[in-house]
């Protein structure tokens, strides 16, 4: 695989930033239609943003909740066979055995479900004045880490909130992964404070890239999106970045300057794990 994979130093990523409105069948054929756009401009990998089949809301969750595999996902592994592609679904509201999950799935070029990521940190805030969340009052957390192989590099997923935990973003670097993808919906407060922030920490820390993948902003909307879909490459520089709208950011990742700075500024083989050390329990 590591030989295969030096051989594709390069590849297209394309991150759907998309308006999510209140009607599921329009939902899904318009992130599908963009999917097939971005596959047509060469993106391989394509991602699309947290909750893009409903609004994203601890009111919502039940009403547009599926089951694993059902229409949503099943759209998904079509267009992703359709276009042969890798493509990470952002996240839909899954139900299983009467629980509520905050879900993401990945599909491969030949429509297989390659991954299924439960939002592990859940969205509990209060920030006075400005904004209070509880995603618990509905949603129950995953249990475990996220990962899988494409022909370029192996990919670690995480949703939103995860993205505030680096120890886990640790364990998919200790892991191999080389690109972390979060589909993530930061809000007005969050978002202008800590989104950039955050994904430049994770990237120059793991010396990975990070990929971020929000809904378009809705300032109609009862949860405001702060939007912004970004790329971040390991050296901590924004190489791609959306605005507020609707927009398809593409980037091409270069395997090899995340070799090179790698080699450049060799930490992951510096650490001093008989004094520290990060461990993956489960």
């Amino acid at each position: 695989m590591q030989a295969a994979r030096g051989a594709m130093a390069n590849f297209r990523l394309a991150l759907i930033q998309l308006h999510v409105s209140a009607v599921k069948s329009d939902n899904l054929q318009r992130a599908c239609g963009l999917v097939r756009e971005a596959s047509a401009k060469g993106a391989k990998v394509v991602a699309l943003p947290e909750c893009f089949n409903s609004p994203y809301g601890t009111q919502y969750f039940k009403e547009y909740a599926e089951r694993i595999p059902g229409e949503s996902t099943q759209k998904l592994s079509e267009v992703a066979r359709e276009c042969s592609i890798y493509l990470i679904g952002g996240s839909i509201p899954e139900e299983d055995g009467g629980k509520l999950y905050n879900t993401c799935t990945v599909f491969g070029p030949d429509g297989a479900m390659l991954a299924k990521h439960r939002k592990v940190h859940l969205f509990d805030i209060n920030i006075p004045g400005k904004i209070q969340f509880k995603e618990s009052e509905t949603l129950s957390p995953g249990n475990s880490f996220s990962m899988f192989d494409t022909p370029y590099c192996k990919v670690g997923l995480g949703i939103c909130y995860d993205m505030r935990f680096a120890e886990m973003a640790q364990v998919y670097g200790q892991k191999g992964c080389q690109l972390l993808i979060y589909p993530g919906a930061f809000n007005m407060t969050t978002g202008p404070a800590h989104w950039e922030l955050l994904q430049r920490g994770r990237a120059v820390d793991n010396q990975v890239y990070v990929a971020t993948v929000s809904p378009a902003r809705d300032e109609k909307a009862s949860y405001v999106a702060w939007g912004h879909s970004t790329v971040v490459n390991p050296w901590g520089e924004v190489i791609a970045k959306a605005g507020a709208e609707e927009t398809v950011v593409y980037t091409d990742i270069d395997l090899k300057k995340l070799a090179e700075i790698r080699q450049q500024i060799p930490i992951l083989s510096q650490k001093r794990c008989d004094l520290y050390g990060i461990e993956m329990k489960k």
